[in-house]
């Protein structure tokens, strides 16, 4: 109220103004309680995360696992909304100063019709026969390939991509916690208007424009990118790793594929081939655009409820083509998926010029909720928008060649005057001020303290500005050869120098006494970090220290204090002093190279000895060889995150290849043998939805020449506790070698497509593995000790038993069963072996366990 300068009304517009405030004073006062349960119309069940808010507000809650609210508040709000993804919002009007309790019924979005026509009294079951809706979607599947853009022959078109991610629903206790009282501004950038009943926070942005073409014959898209930028945490994680992570669990789908990659998790689209079989179709009515055009609206549902599959409406057009105008499609309910409380699939198309249908625009929304109360959680957003399409306007050939994406540096400093031209939607508000907001919260003391920390206990690795010390998992372990052993490491970072890294440790055994170091150097030819894609880059290194033979590690160090402990017997060990000298080149299309020269001198510990005659005093001390690499990688889209030890593969749908070869040269720096290994590894994730995905690895190898056991194959056993995807879990040690060999593993993942049928079960989302091992190979008579006194003895136990074998015209098999997302992260596996029982202190059974994240 404004009040007025002239006396005589001063007085009384005072008066007014306090009995207005007295007046409102009591309104505020007065106390609003509201409590209910919300559920799902059609199904009649719980639903919990459910959004309950006071529109306009940032006063709100979430049911909790049975589908329970209660909300209190001062003021005078009369309305209440509550909202889910995939639902329609439900609004009540509230009296004031009440306490009262609401039945809140939810309908979808996508009506869940009735699967029975009542006729007689006797309910007809759902058809696929004769069915006006099946007989639609046949048509649609039949002219699918001829809607895709990969119809044409040639296609451009401008392309913007919008990723996002925003706390949602951050609670009061949380903003005035100790932890981030002193990032305050950050929650004066939330948006109550995007998402309805949600509160957004966001942390993360990136956008990428780039004009797009395609060729048909031979198949091949090219990516030109115009600007690119994101928030960035270069100095805490890797920023393009993390950015190809997140574009991995949002990745681009296309209703017209027989799959959709959603989450990491493939749903069978309802336009696939074997869609009739697993989805239910309702022709619900006929729409007439705009524009003109005439469309059926047509919605489906799951057969099974339980099923990887989706639910929603599908706009068919009824010009001839059959096309699809619009999809609109959720998750459901009881689908097996981790974090992941509701989600949202849009997919737009419009008309060419030839009056077909390209996708115009494709968004995805996800809430993922981290706590089991559902108050908290973060809400992400893909959006891939497509303009200025043209049909049919040929390329020179020269013009395909190369890099499918070309990201010139200027496409990272473009300004915002850029941006203001060339994005398709404008950003929000908040959206806007992330990019500041986050980088002067990286110019914060405090937050970089609890980086650091973070960083620490995640990484393993301490960082005091031009060099970082760690990693911390292997400041102690213990072995029987070294006993007690401590080790402290460090190396450069970026801050020293972006084209020099340099990289050491030293560790001691108490038991055997003696000293175990490495020190090595890497140049940079691209001035960048090592680490960051494309490397090219050359390493000279030198270390002194121990190994076990056949034990080969993904993505963790050795001498890790939790593989300390093993089964069985673990008593032989190498002591091994190397010098390498290694070249990588890797290209943008994830083509890469490497050759190398390695002088090895390995001397056998523990109960591990060289024996060429029948007794202990024609032992060999040490063997010396000198060998000349070369490997080649072929990985076609890889996606990986670069951590601060190893790259982490993100899993996708494309196969890796990768030969090596070696050609060791006697007589050049003491070696003692000439011998060649060339081997060949495939990897490849096969999709089978909606019964899940298999990770299939094929690996061969041949060694020609005549060597002792140390230089053949020895194959990758595992005597820890920890499930190891490409080791024989079940094998010791040292257990088998061999100079030809194929091995094949195949790793399965049900996705819960049998638990998630049995009541008991389902509720947990606990998912089904399944997994079988095979490797069959030899040692030819040349290479065999029997048959040439000159080669070494295959080794023995303390009983003169043997504990090395080659394979013989029986394969080494092992196979597991087990139970993964235990509390959404353990698996456990029952492994048993089937094959080489009768070798002394093999396991027939075994149970192992594996940490993995998974959607």
């Amino acid at each position: 109220m404004k009040i007025s300068k002239d006396h005589s009304l001063e007085k009384i517009s005072l008066v007014l103004m306090f009995l207005l405030t007295v007046c409102s004073l009591r309104m505020y006062a007065q106390t609003t309680t509201v409590r209910g349960t919300v559920v799902d119309a059609k199904q009649k069940t719980a639903m919990p995360f459910v959004n309950v808010f006071i529109p306009g507000t940032n006063i709100g809650t979430s049911t909790d696992m049975n589908g329970k609210f209660s909300l209190q508040f001062n003021g005078r709000y009369d309305s209440l909304h509550v909202a889910n993804l995939g639902y329609r919002t439900f609004r009540v009007k509230l009296n004031i100063g009440a306490e009262q309790t609401l039945n809140v019924r939810l309908e979808t979005t996508s009506r869940m019709l009735g699967e029975v026509v009542v006729k007689s009294g006797k309910r007809e079951r759902y058809r696929n026969k004769d069915n006006p809706a099946v007989e639609l979607i046949r048509l649609v599947i039949d002219n699918r390939d001829k809607n895709r853009i990969e119809h044409y022959d040639y296609s451009q078109f401008n392309q913007y991509e919008k990723l996002s991610f925003s706390l949602s629903n951050v609670s009061e206790k949380f903003k005035n916690g100790r932890l981030v009282r002193k990032y305050q501004f950050m929650f004066d950038n939330q948006d109550t208007t995007k998402v309805e009943g949600k509160s957004l926070l966001p942390i993360y942005l990136e956008e990428k424009v780039a004009d797009v073409y395609y060729r048909r014959d031979p198949e091949k898209k090219k990516e030109f990118v115009k600007g690119d930028k994101k928030v960035s945490f270069e100095d805490y994680i890797d920023n393009q790793g993390m950015s190809a992570y997140l574009n991995h669990i949002y990745q681009d789908f296309n209703i017209y594929d027989n799959n959709l990659m959603l989450f990491t998790n493939q749903f069978l689209s309802p336009i696939a081939n074997a869609a009739p079989t697993f989805y239910k179709y309702f022709i619900t009515d006929t729409i007439t655009t705009e524009s003109g055009d005439k469309l059926i609206e047509m919605e489906f549902v799951p057969r099974n409820q339980t099923d990887l599959l989706l639910q929603g409406k599908l706009y068919v057009t009824l010009d001839g083509h059959y096309a699809i105008q619009r999809a609109d499609m959720t998750g459901n309910k009881r689908t097996n998926i981790n974090w992941i409380r509701d989600f949202r699939v849009l997919q737009e198309f419009q008309k060419t010029a030839d009056n077909r249908w390209y996708t115009s625009k494709s968004t995805l929304m996800a809430d993922m909720g981290m706590f089991a109360n559902g108050k908290g959680g973060i809400y992400g957003e893909r959006t891939v928008s497509v303009k200025d399409f043209v049909i049919n306007k040929a390329m020179p050939d020269d013009f395909y060649k190369g890099a499918t994406e070309v990201t010139p540096d200027s496409a990272t400093t473009v300004t915002e005057g850029f941006w203001q031209q060339n994005r398709h939607d404008t950003l929000s508000n908040a959206e806007s001020k992330v990019y500041a907001n986050i980088d002067s919260l990286q110019h914060m003391k405090s937050f970089r303290r609890t980086m650091d920390i973070a960083t620490l206990l995640l990484a393993g690795y301490k960082s005091f500005g031009p060099i970082e010390v760690g990693p911390v998992n292997t400041f102690y372990s213990f072995n029987p050869v070294e006993g007690f052993r401590l080790r402290l490491g460090g190396r450069t970072t970026p801050k020293f120098n972006k084209s020099i890294y340099l990289e050491s440790y030293a560790a001691y055994g108490f038991k055997d006494e003696k000293w175990k170091y490495y020190f090595g150097g890497t140049y940079s030819f691209t001035h960048r970090s090592i680490w960051e894609f494309p490397v090219r880059s050359l390493s000279a290194n030198y270390q002194r220290d121990m190994k076990i033979p056949g034990q080969e590690l993904q993505f963790i160090q050795e001498d890790n204090f939790l593989l300390s402990f093993k089964r069985g017997n673990n008593d032989k060990w190498l002591y091994n002093d190397i010098y390498n000298v290694t070249y990588l080149h890797e290209l943008r299309n994830h083509t890469s190279f490497r050759v190398g020269f390695k002088n090895w001198a390995q001397t056998p510990a523990g109960s591990l000895a060289y024996i060429k005659g029948s007794f202990a005093s024609d032992s060999v001390q040490k063997v010396t060889t000198t060998e000349f690499s070369g490997e080649f990688r072929w990985a076609p889209h890889e996606q990986f995150y670069q951590g601060k030890q190893f790259r982490v593969p993100i899993p996708n749908k494309y196969p890796i290849f990768t030969l090596r070869a070696i050609f060791g040269v006697k007589g050049l720096f003491n070696s003692q043998y000439n011998y060649q290994n060339i081997s060949l590894n495939m990897y490849k994730l096969i999709y089978l939805s909606p019964i899940g995905y298999s990770e299939v690895v094929i690996e061969g190898g041949y060694t020609f020449g005549k060597v002792p056991f140390p230089l053949l194959t020895v194959h990758h056993a595992n005597q820890t506790y920890a499930y190891q995807l490409e080791s024989y879990n079940m094998m010791n040690f040292l257990e088998f070698v061999s100079d030809h060999y194929i091995s094949l593993n195949i790793d399965h993942h049900f996705n819960g497509f049998i638990f998630n049928k049995i009541p008991l079960l389902k509720r947990l989302k606990l998912r089904e593995v399944a997994a079988a091992k095979f490797l069959y190979g030899g040692v030819r008579a040349e290479n065999r000790p029997e048959n040439d006194p000159t080669l070494f003895k295959f080794p023995v136990d303390k009983y003169g038993m043997p504990t090395t074998f080659s394979l013989d015209e029986k394969p080494y098999v092992e196979g597991s069963v087990g139970i993964a997302n235990i509390f959404k992260l353990v698996r456990v596996d029952l492994v048993r072996r089937f094959t080489y029982l009768d070798h002394p202190d093999v396991p027939k059974w075994g149970i192992r366990t594996r940490v993995r994240l998974d959607f």
